[in-house]
Protein backbone atom coordinates (compact mmCIF):
# COMPACT_ATOMS: atom_id res chain seq x y z
CA UNK A 1 0.00 0.00 0.00
CA UNK A 2 1.39 3.66 -1.25
CA UNK A 3 2.08 5.96 1.52
CA UNK A 4 -0.39 9.32 1.71
CA UNK A 5 2.88 11.77 1.22
CA UNK A 6 4.30 9.95 -1.97
CA UNK A 7 0.88 10.17 -3.88
CA UNK A 8 0.71 13.76 -3.05
CA UNK A 9 4.21 14.49 -4.20
CA UNK A 10 3.45 12.90 -7.20
CA UNK A 11 0.33 14.75 -7.97
CA UNK A 12 2.57 17.83 -7.90
CA UNK A 13 5.17 16.41 -10.06
CA UNK A 14 2.33 15.68 -12.65
CA UNK A 15 0.75 18.84 -12.19
CA UNK A 16 3.95 20.62 -12.83
CA UNK A 17 4.77 19.12 -16.08
CA UNK A 18 1.52 19.46 -17.20
CA UNK A 19 2.11 23.01 -16.42
CA UNK A 20 4.74 23.03 -18.48
CA UNK A 21 3.98 22.01 -21.67
CA UNK A 22 0.52 23.31 -21.58
CA UNK A 23 3.59 26.72 -21.46
CA UNK A 24 5.21 25.21 -24.49
CA UNK A 25 2.34 24.77 -26.27
CA UNK A 26 1.33 28.07 -26.25
CA UNK A 27 4.62 29.88 -27.45
CA UNK A 28 4.71 27.27 -30.22
CA UNK A 29 0.86 28.21 -31.55
CA UNK A 30 1.89 31.80 -31.07
CA UNK A 31 5.07 31.80 -33.16
CA UNK A 32 2.98 29.74 -36.14
CA UNK A 33 1.05 32.84 -36.25
CA UNK A 34 3.84 35.52 -36.40
CA UNK A 35 4.88 37.06 -39.68
CA UNK A 36 8.61 36.33 -41.46
CA UNK A 37 9.06 40.14 -42.86
CA UNK A 38 12.16 40.91 -44.46
CA UNK A 39 14.27 44.13 -42.89
CA UNK A 40 16.72 45.73 -45.47
CA UNK A 41 20.13 47.12 -44.52
CA UNK A 42 20.82 49.88 -42.90
CA UNK A 43 22.58 52.70 -46.27
CA UNK A 44 25.99 51.85 -46.25
CA UNK A 45 28.47 54.79 -44.70
CA UNK A 46 30.36 56.32 -47.36
CA UNK A 47 32.78 59.62 -47.57
CA UNK A 48 32.13 62.09 -49.99
CA UNK A 49 34.21 65.78 -50.86
CA UNK A 50 33.75 68.75 -53.00
CA UNK A 51 36.30 68.86 -55.91
CA UNK A 52 39.21 71.29 -55.01
CA UNK A 53 39.22 74.68 -57.75
CA UNK A 54 42.74 76.14 -57.97
CA UNK A 55 45.04 76.95 -60.22
CA UNK A 56 47.46 74.45 -61.98
CA UNK A 57 50.39 74.09 -63.87
CA UNK A 58 50.40 71.41 -66.50
CA UNK A 59 54.28 69.69 -67.29
CA UNK A 60 55.70 67.60 -69.92
CA UNK A 61 56.91 64.52 -67.60
CA UNK A 62 59.88 62.98 -69.72
CA UNK A 63 62.80 60.12 -68.83
CA UNK A 64 66.47 61.51 -69.24
CA UNK A 65 70.11 60.78 -68.24
CA UNK A 66 72.53 62.78 -65.93
CA UNK A 67 75.73 63.75 -67.89
CA UNK A 68 79.29 65.53 -66.57
CA UNK A 69 79.60 68.77 -67.64
CA UNK A 70 83.06 68.25 -68.49
CA UNK A 71 84.66 65.23 -68.74
CA UNK A 72 88.59 65.01 -69.79
CA UNK A 73 91.52 62.15 -70.05
CA UNK A 74 94.36 62.84 -68.50
CA UNK A 75 97.21 61.90 -70.90
CA UNK A 76 101.06 62.41 -70.71
CA UNK A 77 101.94 64.29 -74.15
CA UNK A 78 105.87 63.97 -73.67
CA UNK A 79 108.04 60.63 -73.45
CA UNK A 80 109.28 60.45 -69.96
CA UNK A 81 109.20 57.99 -66.56
CA UNK A 82 106.44 58.36 -64.40
CA UNK A 83 107.83 59.81 -61.63
CA UNK A 84 104.73 60.55 -58.91
CA UNK A 85 101.34 60.67 -58.64
CA UNK A 86 100.04 63.49 -56.26
CA UNK A 87 96.22 62.79 -55.43
CA UNK A 88 94.10 59.88 -54.38
CA UNK A 89 92.27 58.14 -56.44
CA UNK A 90 88.52 59.50 -56.39
CA UNK A 91 89.44 62.50 -55.00
CA UNK A 92 87.66 65.76 -55.65
CA UNK A 93 90.30 68.00 -56.26
CA UNK A 94 90.65 71.90 -57.15
CA UNK A 95 91.68 73.74 -60.57
CA UNK A 96 95.78 73.48 -61.62
CA UNK A 97 96.17 70.93 -58.87
CA UNK A 98 99.59 68.75 -59.57
CA UNK A 99 98.12 65.00 -60.86
CA UNK A 100 100.96 63.42 -62.22
CA UNK A 101 104.93 64.19 -62.54
CA UNK A 102 107.19 62.68 -65.00
CA UNK A 103 111.03 62.89 -65.70
CA UNK A 104 112.07 66.24 -66.25
CA UNK A 105 115.68 66.83 -66.16
CA UNK A 106 116.06 65.84 -69.97
CA UNK A 107 113.30 68.67 -70.90
CA UNK A 108 114.80 71.15 -68.14
CA UNK A 109 118.26 70.74 -70.42
CA UNK A 110 116.48 71.53 -73.27
CA UNK A 111 115.88 74.96 -71.93
CA UNK A 112 118.79 75.66 -70.50
CA UNK A 113 120.58 74.96 -74.00
CA UNK A 114 117.41 77.04 -75.57
CA UNK A 115 118.16 79.93 -73.37
CA UNK A 116 122.00 79.84 -74.65
CA UNK A 117 121.11 79.43 -77.99
CA UNK A 118 119.03 82.58 -77.62
CA UNK A 119 122.08 84.60 -75.46
CA UNK A 120 124.25 84.02 -78.61
CA UNK A 121 121.74 84.99 -80.89
CA UNK A 122 121.21 88.23 -79.39
CA UNK A 123 124.97 88.88 -79.51
CA UNK A 124 125.30 88.15 -83.55
CA UNK A 125 122.06 90.53 -83.58
CA UNK A 126 124.12 93.33 -81.01
CA UNK A 127 127.37 92.87 -83.30
CA UNK A 128 124.99 92.99 -86.96
CA UNK A 129 123.37 96.10 -85.85
CA UNK A 130 126.56 97.59 -84.62
CA UNK A 131 128.30 96.86 -87.80
CA UNK A 132 125.43 98.18 -90.21
CA UNK A 133 125.39 101.64 -88.33
CA UNK A 134 129.38 101.94 -89.04
CA UNK A 135 128.48 101.51 -92.59
CA UNK A 136 125.70 103.34 -92.54
CA UNK A 137 127.51 106.37 -91.50
CA UNK A 138 130.83 105.73 -93.50
CA UNK A 139 128.01 105.22 -96.82
CA UNK A 140 126.97 108.37 -95.77
CA UNK A 141 130.30 110.14 -96.10
CA UNK A 142 131.15 108.40 -99.20
CA UNK A 143 133.61 105.80 -97.37
CA UNK A 144 131.67 103.02 -98.07
CA UNK A 145 130.15 101.40 -101.27
CA UNK A 146 126.07 100.31 -101.51
CA UNK A 147 126.84 97.34 -102.21
CA UNK A 148 128.82 96.98 -98.93
CA UNK A 149 125.65 98.70 -96.99
CA UNK A 150 123.40 95.91 -98.40
CA UNK A 151 125.74 93.60 -97.50
CA UNK A 152 125.44 94.45 -93.51
CA UNK A 153 122.08 94.90 -93.59
CA UNK A 154 121.61 91.43 -94.68
CA UNK A 155 123.21 90.40 -92.15
CA UNK A 156 121.40 92.09 -89.67
CA UNK A 157 118.65 90.74 -90.72
CA UNK A 158 119.99 87.03 -90.46
CA UNK A 159 120.64 88.16 -86.77
CA UNK A 160 117.51 89.19 -85.66
CA UNK A 161 115.77 86.08 -87.68
CA UNK A 162 117.76 83.86 -85.47
CA UNK A 163 116.88 85.40 -82.23
CA UNK A 164 113.17 85.10 -82.82
CA UNK A 165 114.14 81.19 -83.63
CA UNK A 166 116.26 81.07 -80.82
CA UNK A 167 113.28 82.78 -78.63
CA UNK A 168 110.61 80.19 -80.33
CA UNK A 169 113.17 77.13 -79.34
CA UNK A 170 113.37 78.30 -75.48
CA UNK A 171 109.22 78.56 -75.69
CA UNK A 172 108.98 74.85 -76.50
CA UNK A 173 111.13 73.59 -74.42
CA UNK A 174 108.89 75.64 -71.58
CA UNK A 175 105.51 74.34 -73.10
CA UNK A 176 107.63 70.59 -73.25
CA UNK A 177 108.63 70.74 -69.65
CA UNK A 178 105.39 72.03 -68.54
CA UNK A 179 104.08 68.78 -70.12
CA UNK A 180 105.91 67.48 -67.06
CA UNK A 181 103.52 67.99 -64.58
CA UNK A 182 99.51 67.01 -65.53
CA UNK A 183 97.41 69.49 -63.85
CA UNK A 184 93.63 69.29 -63.09
CA UNK A 185 92.19 71.65 -66.06
CA UNK A 186 88.98 72.44 -63.88
CA UNK A 187 87.47 71.18 -60.61
CA UNK A 188 86.36 67.89 -60.44
CA UNK A 189 86.89 64.12 -59.51
CA UNK A 190 89.66 61.96 -60.66
CA UNK A 191 89.05 58.40 -61.36
CA UNK A 192 92.17 55.70 -60.67
CA UNK A 193 94.92 56.08 -61.91
CA UNK A 194 95.83 53.55 -64.77
CA UNK A 195 100.17 53.92 -64.43
CA UNK A 196 101.78 53.37 -61.88
CA UNK A 197 105.27 54.95 -61.08
CA UNK A 198 108.22 54.01 -62.87
CA UNK A 199 105.97 53.46 -66.25
CA UNK A 200 107.55 54.81 -69.53
CA UNK A 201 104.95 57.15 -70.73
CA UNK A 202 104.41 58.94 -73.99
CA UNK A 203 106.40 56.76 -75.80
CA UNK A 204 104.58 55.65 -79.56
CA UNK A 205 101.63 58.61 -78.55
CA UNK A 206 99.74 60.56 -75.48
CA UNK A 207 99.27 58.40 -72.93
CA UNK A 208 95.92 57.81 -70.86
CA UNK A 209 97.14 58.48 -67.42
CA UNK A 210 93.36 59.19 -65.56
CA UNK A 211 90.18 60.74 -66.36
CA UNK A 212 88.85 63.91 -64.51
CA UNK A 213 85.28 64.58 -64.02
CA UNK A 214 83.27 67.40 -63.30
CA UNK A 215 79.88 67.25 -61.26
CA UNK A 216 79.26 70.19 -60.57
CA UNK A 217 76.98 71.73 -62.13
CA UNK A 218 75.19 68.98 -64.29
CA UNK A 219 73.63 68.53 -67.20
CA UNK A 220 70.73 65.82 -67.57
CA UNK A 221 69.48 64.87 -71.60
CA UNK A 222 65.97 64.54 -72.24
CA UNK A 223 64.15 63.91 -75.32
CA UNK A 224 60.75 65.96 -76.42
CA UNK A 225 58.82 64.33 -78.91
CA UNK A 226 57.60 66.33 -81.83
CA UNK A 227 53.59 66.41 -81.01
CA UNK A 228 55.07 68.12 -77.80
CA UNK A 229 57.13 70.36 -79.82
CA UNK A 230 54.35 71.49 -82.01
CA UNK A 231 52.41 72.22 -78.87
CA UNK A 232 54.93 74.24 -77.16
CA UNK A 233 55.06 76.30 -80.70
CA UNK A 234 51.65 76.72 -80.83
CA UNK A 235 50.85 78.05 -77.21
CA UNK A 236 53.94 80.73 -78.06
CA UNK A 237 52.27 81.59 -81.10
CA UNK A 238 49.24 82.26 -79.23
CA UNK A 239 51.45 84.45 -77.29
CA UNK A 240 52.84 86.28 -79.69
CA UNK A 241 56.25 84.94 -78.81
CA UNK A 242 59.39 82.61 -80.09
CA UNK A 243 61.70 80.68 -77.97
CA UNK A 244 64.79 82.21 -77.68
CA UNK A 245 68.21 81.52 -76.53
CA UNK A 246 67.95 84.06 -74.07
CA UNK A 247 64.86 82.69 -72.63
CA UNK A 248 66.01 79.22 -71.51
CA UNK A 249 67.32 80.42 -68.47
CA UNK A 250 63.79 81.17 -67.47
CA UNK A 251 62.36 77.72 -67.95
CA UNK A 252 62.73 75.34 -64.97
CA UNK A 253 63.37 71.94 -65.15
CA UNK A 254 63.08 69.02 -62.41
CA UNK A 255 64.26 66.14 -62.09
CA UNK A 256 63.57 62.99 -59.30
CA UNK A 257 66.29 59.71 -59.07
CA UNK A 258 64.98 56.94 -59.12
CA UNK A 259 63.80 56.05 -55.26
CA UNK A 260 63.12 59.83 -54.70
CA UNK A 261 59.50 61.28 -54.17
CA UNK A 262 58.71 63.68 -56.23
CA UNK A 263 61.03 65.62 -58.26
CA UNK A 264 63.38 67.17 -55.59
CA UNK A 265 66.21 68.35 -57.86
CA UNK A 266 65.61 71.84 -59.68
CA UNK A 267 67.59 73.14 -62.23
CA UNK A 268 66.76 75.29 -65.58
CA UNK A 269 66.83 74.84 -69.07
CA UNK A 270 70.53 75.38 -71.12
CA UNK A 271 69.97 74.18 -74.69
CA UNK A 272 67.91 73.07 -77.22
CA UNK A 273 68.62 71.48 -80.70
CA UNK A 274 68.14 73.36 -83.46
CA UNK A 275 66.17 70.48 -85.22
CA UNK A 276 63.93 67.31 -84.99
CA UNK A 277 66.20 63.89 -85.15
CA UNK A 278 63.95 62.38 -88.10
CA UNK A 279 65.20 59.12 -86.89
CA UNK A 280 63.29 59.16 -83.61
CA UNK A 281 60.62 62.29 -84.34
CA UNK A 282 62.09 63.78 -81.05
CA UNK A 283 64.32 66.97 -79.99
CA UNK A 284 67.12 67.00 -77.95
CA UNK A 285 67.32 69.13 -74.75
CA UNK A 286 69.34 69.77 -72.26
CA UNK A 287 68.64 71.00 -68.82
CA UNK A 288 71.47 72.30 -66.10
CA UNK A 289 71.69 71.69 -62.55
CA UNK A 290 73.82 73.28 -59.85
CA UNK A 291 74.11 69.94 -58.13
CA UNK A 292 76.82 71.82 -55.37
CA UNK A 293 76.03 68.61 -53.03
CA UNK A 294 77.09 66.21 -55.57
CA UNK A 295 73.74 64.00 -55.03
CA UNK A 296 73.59 63.24 -58.75
CA UNK A 297 76.44 61.49 -60.82
CA UNK A 298 76.94 61.48 -64.14
CA UNK A 299 74.69 59.10 -66.30
CA UNK A 300 71.99 58.03 -63.93
CA UNK A 301 68.33 57.63 -65.32
CA UNK A 302 65.94 60.50 -63.70
CA UNK A 303 62.21 61.82 -64.53
CA UNK A 304 62.01 65.24 -65.69
CA UNK A 305 59.36 67.77 -66.06
CA UNK A 306 58.93 70.95 -67.73
CA UNK A 307 55.86 73.27 -66.83
CA UNK A 308 54.61 74.56 -70.14
CA UNK A 309 51.13 75.78 -69.14
CA UNK A 310 48.70 77.27 -66.57
CA UNK A 311 45.63 76.34 -65.92
CA UNK A 312 43.05 78.50 -63.68
CA UNK A 313 40.51 77.06 -61.54
CA UNK A 314 41.15 73.70 -61.90
CA UNK A 315 38.68 70.95 -60.93
CA UNK A 316 41.04 68.50 -58.85
CA UNK A 317 39.55 65.28 -56.84
CA UNK A 318 41.78 62.24 -55.11
CA UNK A 319 43.34 60.13 -57.78
CA UNK A 320 42.40 57.03 -55.73
CA UNK A 321 38.33 58.45 -55.89
CA UNK A 322 38.57 57.79 -59.88
CA UNK A 323 37.78 54.55 -61.46
CA UNK A 324 38.17 52.88 -64.75
CA UNK A 325 35.79 50.83 -67.09
CA UNK A 326 35.07 50.04 -70.61
CA UNK A 327 33.57 53.76 -71.07
CA UNK A 328 37.01 55.37 -69.95
CA UNK A 329 37.29 57.65 -66.07
CA UNK A 330 34.39 57.73 -63.90
CA UNK A 331 33.84 59.02 -60.52
CA UNK A 332 30.85 57.97 -57.93
CA UNK A 333 28.95 60.98 -56.78
CA UNK A 334 26.20 61.18 -54.06
CA UNK A 335 23.10 63.22 -55.08
CA UNK A 336 20.33 65.49 -53.14
CA UNK A 337 18.80 62.60 -52.23
CA UNK A 338 21.89 60.20 -51.28
CA UNK A 339 21.81 58.02 -54.23
CA UNK A 340 24.51 56.92 -56.12
CA UNK A 341 25.15 58.19 -59.46
CA UNK A 342 28.24 57.45 -61.87
CA UNK A 343 29.85 60.17 -63.93
CA UNK A 344 32.58 59.83 -66.86
CA UNK A 345 35.00 62.48 -66.76
CA UNK A 346 37.77 63.69 -68.62
CA UNK A 347 40.63 63.64 -66.79
CA UNK A 348 44.28 65.75 -66.71
CA UNK A 349 47.52 65.73 -65.60
CA UNK A 350 48.09 64.42 -61.52
CA UNK A 351 49.22 66.79 -59.16
CA UNK A 352 50.36 64.89 -56.03
CA UNK A 353 47.53 62.98 -54.75
CA UNK A 354 44.97 64.92 -57.12
CA UNK A 355 44.29 64.87 -60.78
CA UNK A 356 42.85 67.21 -62.69
CA UNK A 357 39.26 66.54 -63.98
CA UNK A 358 39.08 68.53 -67.32
CA UNK A 359 34.82 67.64 -67.93
CA UNK A 360 32.52 65.48 -67.18
CA UNK A 361 32.68 67.35 -63.03
CA UNK A 362 30.86 69.94 -61.33
CA UNK A 363 32.22 72.27 -58.29
CA UNK A 364 28.88 71.29 -56.62
CA UNK A 365 29.05 67.63 -57.18
CA UNK A 366 30.21 65.08 -54.17
CA UNK A 367 32.29 62.76 -54.85
CA UNK A 368 32.54 59.44 -52.93
CA UNK A 369 36.39 59.39 -51.93
CA UNK A 370 36.12 56.77 -49.24
CA UNK A 371 34.10 53.29 -49.37
CA UNK A 372 33.66 53.20 -53.28
CA UNK A 373 33.45 49.16 -53.37
CA UNK A 374 29.85 49.73 -51.16
CA UNK A 375 28.49 52.67 -53.30
CA UNK A 376 26.64 50.82 -56.19
CA UNK A 377 25.24 53.23 -58.56
CA UNK A 378 21.45 53.57 -57.79
CA UNK A 379 21.97 52.66 -54.58
CA UNK A 380 21.16 54.36 -51.43
CA UNK A 381 24.39 55.83 -49.08
CA UNK A 382 25.27 57.44 -46.01
CA UNK A 383 27.48 59.82 -46.97
CA UNK A 384 29.66 61.61 -44.66
CA UNK A 385 31.00 64.84 -46.31
CA UNK A 386 34.85 65.54 -45.89
CA UNK A 387 37.48 67.22 -47.25
CA UNK A 388 39.11 66.43 -50.48
CA UNK A 389 42.57 67.18 -49.43
CA UNK A 390 44.42 64.03 -48.61
CA UNK A 391 46.02 64.05 -45.48
CA UNK A 392 49.22 62.13 -44.90
CA UNK A 393 49.62 59.99 -42.17
CA UNK A 394 52.82 61.26 -40.13
CA UNK A 395 55.72 58.53 -40.35
CA UNK A 396 56.30 56.39 -37.44
CA UNK A 397 59.73 57.78 -35.34
CA UNK A 398 62.78 55.00 -36.24
CA UNK A 399 64.63 54.87 -33.48
CA UNK A 400 68.04 55.95 -33.91
CA UNK A 401 70.97 53.27 -33.22
CA UNK A 402 72.61 54.70 -29.73
CA UNK A 403 76.26 55.88 -30.15
CA UNK A 404 78.72 53.06 -28.89
CA UNK A 405 79.57 55.34 -25.58
CA UNK A 406 76.05 55.97 -25.20
CA UNK A 407 74.69 55.12 -21.86
CA UNK A 408 72.08 52.09 -21.76
CA UNK A 409 68.52 53.71 -21.82
CA UNK A 410 66.60 54.03 -18.63
CA UNK A 411 64.37 50.58 -18.05
CA UNK A 412 60.79 52.17 -18.36
CA UNK A 413 58.33 51.82 -15.75
CA UNK A 414 56.12 49.05 -15.81
CA UNK A 415 52.60 50.59 -16.24
CA UNK A 416 50.05 50.49 -13.66
CA UNK A 417 47.79 47.81 -12.74
CA UNK A 418 44.64 49.12 -13.51
CA UNK A 419 41.49 48.69 -10.85
CA UNK A 420 39.68 45.61 -10.96
CA UNK A 421 36.16 46.74 -12.45
CA UNK A 422 33.15 46.70 -10.42
CA UNK A 423 30.62 43.98 -9.79
CA UNK A 424 28.01 44.60 -12.48
CA UNK A 425 24.61 45.30 -11.22
CA UNK A 426 22.27 41.30 -11.46
CA UNK A 427 20.67 41.95 -14.50
CA UNK A 428 16.64 42.53 -13.81
CA UNK A 429 14.24 39.62 -13.59
CA UNK A 430 12.41 38.51 -16.93
CA UNK A 431 8.67 39.65 -16.47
Amino acid sequence: MIPQELRQASSRRARQIALIAGSVLALALAACNAKNEYVPPPPAAVSVAQPIQRNATLYFELTGNTAAINTVALEARVQGFLVSIDYKDGALVPKDTLLFGIQRDTYQAQVDQAKAQLASAQAEQVNAAADYQRKLTLSKQDFSTQAILEDTKTKLDKAIASVAEAQASLQLANINLGYTRVLAPFEGVVTNHLVDVGALVGVAGPTQLATIVQTAPLYAYFNVSEPQVLMIKEALAKQGRTLKLSDLAEIPVEIGLQGEQGYPHVGHLDYVSPQIDPSTGTLLVRGIFDNKDRSMLPGLFGRVRVPVARKDNALMVRDDAIGTGQQGSYVLVVNKDNVVEEKLIKTGQRQGQLRIVDSGLDASDWVVTQGTQRAAPGSKVAPEKTSMEVTQAAPAAIANPPAPNAPAPATPAAPATPAAPATPAAPPKTP
